[in-house]
């Protein structure tokens, strides 16, 4: 039996999120292909209720059949039976759907954090510890994938590879380096004396600040050589930076143009923050894949990213937090008055994109806001025009898409976003709560 999810009954319910050790990037616990082959694991997953994120139904009586940690096949209960002896997970009571995927995210940054006088006394090992938590509590959230676009150089792809080890517990991390700024702009530090500088890596002006066509290239192709995933231009000026406008443009077209050149041409995609109208159309334009904010994006934009299929990535809860929670830990007046009327406007535009048909993937702004409190933002999504199962759609499968890995989740298609790492040294015989880690 089929039915759609109703408003109402979409939270309320009991939700497990399919979580087991190495689902990803082809990590199968099988034998490599030696002479002697090891027989595979299979265990079985009665599911009541599941939803696949490949429409807007849920199926009920379900069986998943995870072979060697992979998802094998979904199957009606009435049309297979489980062998006697076999491992079986008893989820007929609950809930199962993909794990989910946020893809924008500061696993590095605290939401506790925004009196200026942390520019200086936080260290890189501050946000290293930092991120250790922030991964977890991201994780036991329900994501088990997330995207992390901008931390000092290079956190997220120490972080990615420490999670990836098992050395860390938390989820699949997408990573950037420092998002691309201007000198003056969005990623740099302004407003200080000249002698002022806060850089790890000054000879290279931290991997971040370029301001012409050949510098541009010269970071991207630097933070690619030390194991990026992905590319973050910062477009436009933005909120939580000084001495900018979020609407203004920072670069020209022809530098966004060898940016998004660059990183394809280096396998990776680039995403775009951009707030303002112009610097919105200018990264479309220029190939990016997805705009992250979109803020103040016109009817041209929204025509613009459709007919390019760009992903626009806009976290429309972190306003909440910025307005009645920040200031309480130092957030400037400057900075509260740049967000009141944009984080109006991004809600509205998002409904209208959404009523365009744009292509949109989950991405939140997480430590903006604290970390774990991911899901809050499927309330506003929904609120501001998308059915439910949009919503998770754009936390699953468009998500995947969107961060490259659609096809690297599993055997069957519903389950190209399962999954999650867990610290392979965790104790020998501790259990599990329903949807933690």
């Amino acid at each position: 039996m089929n039915y759609a999810i109703s408003r109402k009954k979409l939270f309320p319910v009991l939700v497990w999120l399919l979580m087991f050790s190495s689902f990803v990037f082809g990590q199968a616990s099988a034998s490599s292909g030696g002479a002697d082959k090891i027989a595979p694991k299979v265990s079985y997953i009665l599911a009541g209720r599941l939803f696949d994120a490949t429409g807007d139904n849920i199926r009920e009586n379900v069986i998943i059949v995870v072979e060697d940690e992979r998802i094998k096949s979904v199957a009606s209960a009435a049309d297979l039976k489980i062998p006697p002896g076999a491992k079986v997970i008893d989820l007929s009571q609950a809930t199962v759907l993909p794990g989910l995927i946020d893809c924008h995210t500061h696993l590095g940054s605290r939401a506790d954090r925004y009196n200026e006088i942390y520019e200086f006394k936080d260290t890189p090992f501050s946000h290293a510890f930092a991120a250790v938590l922030n991964a977890r509590k991201t994780l036991e959230a329900g994501f088990t994938s997330v995207r992390d676009v901008g931390s000092d150089p290079f956190l997220a792809v120490d972080l990615r590879n420490s999670i990836n080890e098992g050395l860390v517990v938390g989820p699949r991390v997408v990573a950037s380096g420092p998002g691309i700024s201007i000198t003056g702009g969005h990623g740099d530090l302004n407003n200080f004396s000249p002698q002022t500088h806060v850089m790890m890596f000054p000879e290279e002006r931290n991997f971040q600040i370029a301001d012409s066509e050949d510098q541009i290239r010269h970071v991207i192709r630097a933070q690619e050589k030390y194991g990026v995933d992905v590319i973050k231009i910062l477009a436009t000026g933005g909120v939580l930076s000084k001495g900018d406008s979020p609407g203004a443009p920072q670069f020209t077209l022809a530098e966004l143009k060898a940016a998004a050149e660059t990183a394809h041409m280096g396998g990776r995609k680039i995403a775009a923050h951009a707030h303002g109208t112009e610097g919105i159309k200018n990264a479309i334009l220029a190939g990016v894949d997805s705009i992250e904010h979109a803020s103040l994006i016109d009817d041209e934009g929204i025509r613009l990213a459709k007919e390019h299929g760009t992903y626009l990535v806009m976290d429309i809860y972190d306003d909440d937090y910025i307005l009645n929670e920040a200031p309480r830990y130092g957030l400037p007046t400057e900075n509260l008055d740049k967000e009141k009327p944009l984080g109006r406007q991004q809600r509205e535009n998002f409904r209208k994109a959404i009523q365009a048909g744009v292509k949109m993937a989950f991405g939140t702004d997480a430590g903006v806001y604290p970390h774990g409190d991911n899901a809050r933002q499927f309330f506003y999504m929904v609120k501001y025009g998308m059915t439910p199962a949009q919503a998770i759609r754009a936390a699953t499968s468009s998500a995947a898409d969107l961060i490259g890995r659609a096809n690297e989740r599993g055997h069957h298609r519903v389950w190209q976003v399962c999954g999650h790492h867990r610290s392979k040294r965790r104790s020998p015989g501790r259990r599990t709560r329903p949807g933690a880690c």
